[in-house]
């Protein structure tokens, strides 16, 4: 293998890549990335057994080839040279790959690219494609809900089911759930459903672009991995096997009352409090009066710390209530959103809250968490 490519293309294909090497493992193969010519490209893969990545990189190929490398020590020395070209040549016999640079030049011994896990190739034809913005939109709206406790594997995933021309993105933890629908840019030919791990699909947004340029998404025929494709990255992860709770259970059919306020707002308010609730095991109080010249006002009390007390402009239908919810779960909601205004659904003090967007179809997005008793 002998291959010449720019430095500062290089560094962007082993950042891509260096979030699949495994970093705590019992087989030494998995701490490597595995370089590999292809298609007069240089070929960038790592793997940690759960999510697989491959990035090609733009590169002069005068000699095919391929090897494994140790990803951080590899990556570390790319990334401290100048900007301009590298040649990149593999001794066989040793093993050995001789970086040069300018005035820097290296040697790293390798392992052989046979021993590396295999990472499937994509299918013929894609399941389906969505445009990339859309995608990181819904990954970034849903997914951090997903628990982190691997005591029931499928709440770490993200229910993704798509059908006809539409998909749908679902996520929970006992306290709180997220669901969220958008458009494909190719119908399916049937209903699929994949609970994707959320940790595969915060890899995928970051390899995303925020441009409307579509990725392919392919489901394989058993049904075990899913893979996005982008121009120059695949993304495989494994799909968990199980069964996804009801969701729909969960989510209120009616409310007494209705908050539309502006989001910001509300996060600066909630942000505020929580200061003061974490010293109350998070609890924030939101206070609704539609007869109030504040409407909305948003509170914590420590009783050894202190207090704190946000009056937000709101415009209220329904009842007046008082409702506690964890800053936390509020607050990571709000975050997660890019609209001006969101609108609360609630049900009364020990009824669940719903968020919604304003603007967007009723079914398109929406926000469940649990509420807190109040105490005293």
């Amino acid at each position: 293998m002998k291959v010449t490519c720019l430095q500062e293309n290089l560094t962007r294909g082993l950042q891509v890549t260096g979030r699949g090497v495994s970093t705590r493992t019992t087989l030494p193969i998995l701490g490597n990335v595995l370089l590999r010519t292809e298609n007069g490209r240089l070929k960038l893969t790592a793997t940690n057994l759960e999510v697989g990545i491959n990035c090609w990189v733009a590169a002069k190929v005068d000699d095919e080839g391929s090897i494994t490398v140790p990803a951080k020590l590899f990556t570390d020395f790319v990334n401290s040279l100048p900007p301009g070209p590298i040649e990149l040549s593999l001794n066989v016999r040793t093993k050995t790959v001789h970086i040069r640079s300018g005035a820097y030049e290296a040697n790293l011994k390798g392992l052989d690219a046979e021993e590396f896990p295999n990472i499937p190739g994509i299918p013929d034809r894609p399941t389906t494609k969505m445009s990339q913005s859309v995608l990181r939109r819904m990954i970034r709206e849903v997914a951090f809900v997903a628990a982190t406790d691997d005591s029931r594997p499928v709440l770490t995933g993200v229910l993704t089911t798509f059908e006809g021309d539409e998909v749908l993105m679902a996520a929970a933890d006992p306290y709180r759930l997220s669901v969220r629908r958008d458009r494909l840019l190719a119908p399916v030919k049937e209903k699929l459903e994949a609970i994707i791990p959320a940790k595969s699909l915060f890899e995928v947004e970051r390899i995303l672009a925020d441009s409307d340029d579509p990725v392919e998404i392919y489901i394989t025929p058993n049904k075990s991995q899913v893979i996005f494709h982008t121009e120059d990255v695949d993304l495989v992860s494994r799909v968990i096997e199980g069964q996804f709770p009801n969701y729909k259970q969960v989510i209120p059919s009616s409310s007494q009352t209705m908050v539309t306020v502006q989001r910001e707002e509300l996060l600066k308010a909630t942000r505020l409090a929580s200061y003061f609730a974490r010293d109350a095991a998070n609890i924030v109080r939101f206070q609704v009066d539609p007869t109030s010249d504040t409407p909305l006002v948003v509170s914590a009390t420590a009783a050894e710390v202190g207090d704190n007390t946000g009056r937000i402009e709101a415009t209220v239908q329904g009842q007046a209530t008082t409702i506690a919810f964890n800053s936390r779960f509020v607050q990571e909601a709000l975050a997660s959103l890019t609209a001006a205004e969101v609108k609360l659904e609630l049900g009364g003090p020990l009824a669940p809250g719903v968020v919604r967007v304003v603007g967007d179809s009723e079914d398109a997005y929406l926000h469940v968490v649990m509420p807190l008793r109040i105490p005293g």
